[in-house]
């Protein structure tokens, strides 16, 4: 088995850097990354249909899924306490049409994602990425500050979108790429052929 490759990757990201990621890459991101959950997605989307400015331009940034564990200092400062991934899956059904509105260049997350995903990663050159889930307090110590955090009182401190400036945030292992290659579909049509396997062995005995 080669050895994985491991990439130290600076924001704003560009066409020419994600191309270069393969499944099974190492990554680490120095940095802006952006959180947004189910409602983020929503409410991003949506601002984007009315015509309306994002406050913040998404273009070439890493999105990161997650519902951040957060507290306020006395200088009115944010501190972030915990910020594990949220499972990807539950943003499958929007994710295609962000990534085509919004221009992410990578996303992070836990679980995987599906073939609309995929599709659209392939189309406009973006990459995802997992992190090891139950890691919150390592996530949390890779960011350096809160920059930021938007539509704070209308969603509430999880589902809000937290800009944070991180340093060397990973480890990260790309799971689909700008090829539109997907390890966790290829795992599951590996487990269902071999679960047919087995079936047909069974009933021919």
């Amino acid at each position: 088995m080669s050895e994985a490759r491991v990439f130290h990757l600076k924001t704003p990201l560009t066409d020419e850097v994600v191309e270069k990621l393969r499944v099974g890459d190492i990554v680490y991101v120095s940095g802006i990354m952006v959180t947004a959950r189910d409602e983020a997605h929503k409410k991003i989307l949506e601002t984007i249909e009315k015509g309306e400015k994002l406050p913040i331009d998404l273009r070439g940034l890493v999105l990161y899924h997650c519902g951040p564990v957060v507290r306020k200092r006395p200088d009115g400062t944010w501190e972030v306490v915990a910020a594990g991934p949220t499972t990807s899956m539950r943003m499958e059904s929007v994710e295609a049409d962000f990534i085509a509105k919004t221009g992410v260049k990578m996303i992070v997350g836990k679980g995987g994602m599906g073939k609309k995903t995929a599709e659209a990663m392939k189309k406009y050159k973006a990459v995802y990425a997992v992190f090891t889930g139950g890691a919150g307090a390592l996530a949390a110590d890779r960011i350096k500050r809160v920059v930021d955090v938007y539509w704070l009182e209308e969603l509430g401190i999880p589902e809000a979108v937290w800009v944070f400036e991180v340093e060397n945030f990973g480890p990260l292992v790309v799971t689909i790429d700008t090829t539109g290659r997907n390890y966790y579909e290829e795992k599951l049509q590996q487990v269902w052929k071999n679960a047919e396997k087995v079936i047909q062995e069974l009933l021919s005995k």
